[in-house]
């Protein structure tokens, strides 16, 4: 009797974690749709309003441009995932190579940006589209050479461990870059505006990796429970989405009004802050 009482509780189990698996893969599949119906024209437009900005002088937009290219990646990804269950081995090289070279990507602006503070005259002569384009082809390359051991049947530990180590590498770059920014403002010539937004940009980049990445981080390298595999798949869904914050960064008239914005309504709370003083002083008076 005790062995049937057992045998249905866990079956019982096994039934009630089947009913959660379902609902949560159904809302992770409405998430991805979202995510998808919004992401992907937003990308579309901010890579071809940042084509229309790249020039000699200005080459910033070039990393942006390919990290929104690997969004796109990523986004055929979602959906093929999500309509068909064919070409599993190669829908998962393609998301990992878009992976990579995200990651690639997000090193790569940090860096322009600090260069663009800390060594002014150095790089105001090796800024050319040639050596960015050059750069660029240098991270999809390594990003497909990182990838290809998907398709060639490594070991599954193997592959979390490369994972894990691939993803924690780029964070500390980013944080010295921001740290020696921000270091090397006080000597730097650049104008005020330009410096808030290299700044902004090295803290999105920063905020951006840690929070969406920091996760897959933990699940790669360490015994992480099922809240945090599910967590790490849904920011690394959302990732493409916010990396669209880049592009609003990158244009200057954007940023200087929300800037502007700020500051009015600083301004304003100040001012009625102090005609409440005044009018507490008057009526003590």
């Amino acid at each position: 009797m005790e062995v049937f009482n057992i045998t249905n509780t866990s079956q019982d189990n096994n039934t009630i974690n089947d009913e959660y698996e379902r609902k949560v893969i159904h809302i992770m599949n409405v998430v991805t749709c979202i995510i998808i119906s919004v992401g992907l024209p937003l990308t579309l437009v901010a890579i071809y309003a940042l084509h229309s900005m790249v020039r000699s002088d200005h080459v910033a937009p070039i990393y942006v441009i390919n990290l929104l290219v690997s969004d796109l990646i990523q986004f055929c990804c979602m959906i093929i995932r999500i309509t068909t269950k064919m070409w599993p081995h190669i829908r998962t090289l393609f998301h990992a190579l878009s992976l990579f070279a995200s990651v690639g990507f997000m090193v790569c602006i940090a860096l322009e940006r600090y260069l663009v503070i800390a060594c002014p005259l150095w790089y105001r002569f090796r800024r050319t589209i040639k050596i960015s384009v050059v750069v660029s082809v240098a991270v999809w390359v390594l990003s497909l050479a990182f990838a290809l051991p998907l398709i060639f049947g490594v070991k599954f530990k193997v592959l979390k461990i490369t994972f894990g180590i691939f993803f924690l590498l780029p964070l500390p770059l980013l944080i010295f870059f921001l740290g020696g920014t921000i270091k090397a403002l006080f000597a730097s010539r650049v104008p005020s505006d330009e410096k808030r937004r290299i700044v902004g940009i090295l803290v999105l980049v920063l905020l951006i990796y840690t929070l969406l990445f920091l996760p897959s981080i933990v699940q790669y390298l360490a015994k992480a429970g099922t809240f945090v595999d599910y967590l790490s798949f849904v920011l690394r869904r959302v990732s493409p989405l916010v990396d669209l914050l880049l592009y609003v960064f990158m244009r200057k008239g954007i940023i200087d009004k929300l800037l502007a914005a700020v500051c009015c309504c600083r301004m304003n709370s100040n001012d009625s802050s102090r005609m409440d003083s005044n009018d507490v002083c008057s009526s003590s008076v």
